[in-house]
């Protein structure tokens, strides 16, 4: 859980950096796009990988991901 919190936290700090700095300090309208569209981007990353965590904490899920994994055992 502290990891979905964090990553929550640090996805969506972008975005309201972003609308401080536009209501407060107005800056300049040719940077607005740009500082939008990438701070709306790291929130959409939030929100397509928030299942992926969460699928991979179940352990039914975890059991088939490691079943996935090639691993080669090296006789002892």
């Amino acid at each position: 859980m502290i990891f979905v919190s964090a990553f929550y936290a640090i996805s969506w700090l972008p975005s309201y950096i972003f609308m401080f700095l536009l209501l407060m300090l107005n800056p300049n309208p040719t940077l607005l796009g740009v500082a939008y569209y990438a701070s709306v981007s790291i929130t959409f990353l939030y929100m397509c990988t928030n299942p992926f965590i969460y699928a991979t904490k179940f352990d039914p899920v975890r059991k088939v991901l490691l079943r996935l994994i090639p691993c080669k055992k090296t006789p002892e």
